[in-house]
């Protein structure tokens, strides 16, 4: 392969991989707590009316999450 053909793939798959990351990059840890917070109340998996309750859970469940 010539240097610049070379060069050009390089670039286009960087750009690709770049837009592929920022399509498939996971939500931030505060908006994914929210989401399963409001899922556990929507579905009254727990109905715990204290927060720090409601904190830990979240917190276990976002630990799995991580792990897989």
């Amino acid at each position: 392969m010539r240097p610049l053909n070379l060069l050009y793939a390089f670039l286009g798959g960087a750009i690709v991989g770049a837009g592929a990351a920022l399509l498939l990059a996971p939500e931030k840890g505060e908006d994914m707590r929210a989401q399963i917070k409001t899922l556990l109340r929507k579905y009254g998996i727990c109905k715990s009316s204290k927060e720090e309750e409601l904190d830990a859970i979240v917190d276990q469940i976002a630990a799995e999450i991580k792990e897989n």
